[in-house]
């Protein structure tokens, strides 16, 4: 017995599931029983007028008329028939558009390909958009350009990535515009190219200088001198900043994860709401971190080594120690209200005059003693 689902023509919700048997006169009669029409037609989902029940296989989806001619589901995309709308499939996210934005170029590799219907044969997904393999971080500015001639990249976009994209689909144009803008950030960055691609010496004066939002991750920065320079916000992930000078620096919301701090200067710098995960403070040579008077307000230092670190008066309001080793720690008149320093070992550190008040001691490691903090 062979079974089919029905629906009526021009709809793609409350079909019927029925069996098939009989002659085609025979369905067409079921059809109008179980919708309430007078059914006098049957196609198929391409729109093919079923003459003859042979032409019926298992499974089939059907569409049911009265007459009319064959409409199918109006959510299936027809875009060539019916609306100048394309809906793209570029890396598995989905961009809608019109024909006439993706063959602005004319030579393009999309005006190619959109210009007339299928002519490259052009696949689709199941719910009918194009299906390209390339980026859609990239493609978006690409598409945004064809839009309304203008290059507008959001944060975070390398423009490298961009260019290779325009490259890749023919807009020359715009491969042009990009690689104009590439030159211009390299110009205006060139001093800290030329700076940080070349060998560094010891106690390289850099004091004062503008890095604000700059990619330093990964840098041998040893023993450079960047006593009030402008840090923040910039990406020092796995720096090497062992006996760098910070003093007075402005290194507020930098990510500075994983970095090696052994033996740095950094007294009254402005570390507010940084991230200073799983750094290292420690030198085994004995040189201790200095960050005394420093504004570290909540900072993440989750996981970092800190032993014999100087943290006189410091700011560590609402700031995130939890798991950090602080054996031998100063933090003599440190301002620790809120701070979170669960899982911490505290051994011998000096917290005598600093302030607790809704500091959490939970898990600590070694027992806290009275004689090691008055207030």
């Amino acid at each position: 017995m062979r079974r089919v689902t029905l629906f009526v023509n021009g709809a793609s919700h409350n079909g019927k599931v029925v069996a098939v048997y009989g002659t085609l006169a025979d369905l067409l009669s079921v059809a109008s029983t179980k919708f309430g029409i007078k059914a006098a037609s049957i196609y198929n989902g391409k729109g093919g007028l079923i003459d003859d029940i042979a032409l019926i296989r298992d499974d089939d989806v059907l569409y049911v008329s009265e007459g009319d001619n064959f409409v199918g589901d109006p959510h299936e995309f027809h875009s060539w028939a019916h609306t100048d709308w394309i809906t793209l499939n570029v890396g598995g996210r989905r961009f809608t558009t019109t024909r006439s934005t993706l063959v602005k170029e004319p030579e393009s590799m999309l005006a190619h390909m959109f210009r007339d219907q299928d002519v490259w044969g052009n696949k689709q997904d199941e719910q009918g958009a194009y299906l390209i393999d390339r980026s859609p971080d990239y493609f978006e500015p690409i598409l945004n350009y064809l839009r309304h001639g203008q290059l507008i990249i959001n944060d975070g976009i390398n423009l490298l990535g961009v260019l290779e994209e325009a490259r890749f689909f023919g807009i020359e144009r715009l491969a042009e515009q990009l690689e104009g803008v590439i030159k211009v950030k390299t110009i205006d960055g060139c001093f800290s190219l030329c700076v940080f691609c070349l060998p560094l010496r010891l106690n390289q004066n850099l004091d004062g200088l503008n890095f604000s939002g700059a990619d330093l991750s990964r840098l041998d920065l040893r023993y450079i001198n960047f006593k009030m320079a402008n840090l923040s916000r910039c990406n020092l992930t796995h720096a090497n900043l062992c006996g760098t000078n910070l003093e007075r620096a402005d290194l507020s919301s930098a990510n500075l994860d994983g970095a090696n701090l052994q033996g740095v200067k950094m007294l009254c710098t402005n570390a507010e709401g940084a991230s200073l995960k799983g750094c290292n403070f420690e030198d085994p040579a004995g040189l201790k971190a200095n960050l005394e008077g420093a504004n570290l307000k909540g900072v993440d230092m989750e996981g970092s080594q800190m032993t014999g670190i100087n943290l006189r008066v410091a700011t560590l309001k609402n700031a995130k120690l939890k798991n950090c080793n602080l054996r031998g720690a100063t933090l003599a008149g440190t301002d620790l209200e809120n701070c979170d320093l669960s899982g911490c070992d505290l051994q011998e550190a000096n917290l005598r005059g600093s302030n607790v008040k809704g500091a959490i001691f939970e898990e600590m490691l070694t027992p806290l003693h009275m004689s090691q903090s008055v207030r």
